[in-house]
């Protein structure tokens, strides 16, 4: 069977397509042989590349700052009700496997004088879920992000993960979920403004 070519690039796709991780590609053939493949073979002589470029993609958290994801995206308002952004997929990798985890984040704050533009709660969870991570650590790092470029009356974070080192290998837990959570200010003070957050949130928790 003939290896099926990469299709060709259009002019957008080249400017936004994720560059090879130098010294990647090399990497990843060694690792194919380590574990007794063929890299020269037909089904894997451009996998070393692809898997650079992937990587690339899966780690550009590491190239970004809380400035760039953000840019212009705070600004001065009254409001102090609070906000809540749910259902924000996420991928990451596991640091101490390697393996993929997903699943969904919610976030709320209460303002206090200055709010987000919405689009820009994914844009911080991606920013941390896209390095070599735990779920325990992102949750933390998106509630102070919040925290930082706002100030706020309060933040929270809940986010919900499914790990493939846990489906895949070791206990082989297929249904397994993790749930993390980090909360400042009011939610964490309030237990009634917490309440309210979770009463929102829950019908969207896996299995619910």
């Amino acid at each position: 069977m003939t290896e099926r070519p990469d299709p060709p690039q259009t002019p957008s796709d080249l400017q936004s397509a994720p560059q090879e991780a130098p010294g990647l590609a090399d990497l990843t053939g060694q690792w194919l042989s380590a574990i007794g493949e063929d890299p020269a073979r037909e089904g894997l002589q451009r996998t070393p590349h692809r898997v650079a470029k992937a990587w690339s993609y899966l780690t550009e958290g590491y190239g970004q700052t809380l400035a760039d994801v953000v840019g212009e995206g705070v600004f001065a308002a009254e409001g102090s009700e609070m906000v809540i952004v749910k259902d924000i997929e996420f991928y990451s990798m596991c640091e101490h496997h390697m393996l993929p985890f997903y699943g969904r984040a919610h976030v709320a704050y209460i303002p206090d004088r200055r709010i987000l533009g919405l689009s820009k709660f994914a844009r911080i969870v991606d920013l941390y879920a896209r390095r070599l991570q735990v779920q325990e650590r992102i949750t933390t790092q998106v509630a102070d992000a919040v925290e930082e470029l706002l100030a706020p009356k309060g933040v929270a974070v809940l986010m919900e993960g499914v790990h493939l080192c846990m489906a895949m290998r070791g206990v082989q837990k297929q249904n397994s979920s993790t749930t993390t959570s980090a909360m400042r200010g009011l939610f964490r003070s309030d237990p009634r403004t917490r309440a309210e957050f979770m009463s929102a949130v829950q019908g969207t928790l896996r299995g619910r």
